[in-house]
């Protein structure tokens, strides 16, 4: 029997257990690294299925490791499960880490079958979100033997890796001091003047910052009320970008701004970086034309070059270390992600069938990369390039 119909049967074998996972993590939203049913779960499918486990991976309670086969090339199959405060699974990790599953599963199975050498892997990698869970794997060497990453997330439609931005994120704190806004305005120093000041420079700054760069922010402190003049306002920004290097101008821009507006109101700023950044993607353009050819063949009608704006994710320090892919399958046109409509999408029967063929597009290349030297030194040598 074939490799592709060897996954396509092993998926189909479990299609009710991925379906009831991705259903029941989705009823039940759990945060970065507090997501300790939807890991649970998870181990406890991988166990039936006869990988071989190691729970608190990499020291991260909510982290794992699965695996299945022998020997190398070993292909990792990233799974996500943390969901958004406030609107639960909005981004759809409840899709993605059963797709994972699916495709290492299904890879395993296709491996034993025709004696190919190679090693499914499942990493489940936490916060997202955020917190940065494979940033956190990677310090601890938590990749070191895995040859090539993949990954495929829900979207508008189904499309292949078009790299994300770096991000870094700061908080600001600008320090005055207090008075009677009425009585004694001139003895205070307004730490909320400054705030503003600095938004105020950032949106002049936006208009001479290179294409494909971000910068985002909101108040999170801004006094106690209109007759105190505040002497502590403070603010987060996200900072993005397509490459390392402009990330770095903008934060040294970013910070002397900072400095500024300080300057400008007789206060004080501290600048403190807040969640973990995340480093720019480098898309592998062998795997993305490999999944394009997969997802048109199983009817997932993919859109080459179809995805619009980036945003950023801790996938992107992943695909600095090897060939990867973040891959995208369609769900629900029209409804943005980290939204309630998305969340209410990543639910639906619909998707949970993309979901399914999805990870046997994932299955596919990832035999593909264990069979096929020659596609393997492709995908080598484009990372290289990149």
């Amino acid at each position: 029997m074939k490799a592709h119909a060897i996954i396509k049967q092993s998926i189909a074998r479990i299609s009710g257990d991925l379906c009831d996972l991705a259903l029941r993590i989705h009823r039940h939203p759990e945060i970065g690294l507090a997501e300790t049913q939807a890991c649970s779960w998870q181990m406890e499918l991988l166990r039936r299925l006869s990988f071989v486990f190691e729970p608190n991976y990499a020291g991260l309670a909510t982290a794992y490791r699965a695996q299945k086969g022998g020997g190398r090339p070993a292909v990792a199959f990233l799974a996500e499960y943390d969901a958004l405060p406030g609107i639960g699974h909005g981004c759809g990790h409840n899709l993605i880490c059963a797709a994972a599953i699916a495709a290492a599963y299904g890879l395993s199975e296709a491996l034993a079958a025709s004696g190919v050498e190679g090693t499914a892997v499942v990493l489940g990698t936490p916060a997202e979100e955020g917190r940065g869970g494979k940033v956190q794997i990677i310090a601890r060497q938590g990749f070191a033997d895995i040859d090539a990453a993949l990954m495929a997330h829900p979207y508008t439609i189904t499309t292949g890796d078009a790299g994300c931005l770096a991000v870094k994120r700061y908080d600001v704190t600008f320090h005055g001091r207090s008075a009677h806004a009425s009585v004694a305005p001139e003895e205070g120093r307004n730490a909320l003047d400054a705030v503003m000041l600095l938004f105020h420079g950032i949106n002049a700054w936006r208009q001479h910052l290179p294409g494909g760069t971000r910068i985002h922010g909101i108040v999170s402190e801004g006094g106690h009320a209109p007759n105190i003049v505040p002497e502590r306002a403070s603010a987060c920004f996200y900072l993005r970008a397509a490459e390392d290097r402009v990330l770095a101008m903008m934060i040294e821009r970013f910070q002397q701004m900072a400095e500024g507006a300080a300057l400008m109101t007789a206060t004080r700023a501290d600048v403190c970086p807040g969640e973990v950044g995340y480093r720019a993607g480098k898309p592998n353009p062998v795997f993305n034309a490999e999944y394009l050819r997969q997802a048109e063949e199983l009817g997932l009608a993919p859109q080459a070059g179809g995805k619009h704006g980036l945003g950023s994710t801790d996938f992107g320090d992943v695909s600095q270390l090897m060939p990867a892919a973040h891959l995208y399958f369609g769900i629900a046109a029209g409804a943005p992600l980290h939204s309630p409509e998305f969340a209410a999408a990543a639910a639906t029967e619909h998707a949970l069938q993309r979901m399914l063929l999805a990870g046997e597009a994932l299955a596919r290349i990832g035999y593909r990369f264990c069979a096929d030297a020659a596609f393997r030194e492709e995908a080598r040598a484009a990372f290289a390039r990149s």
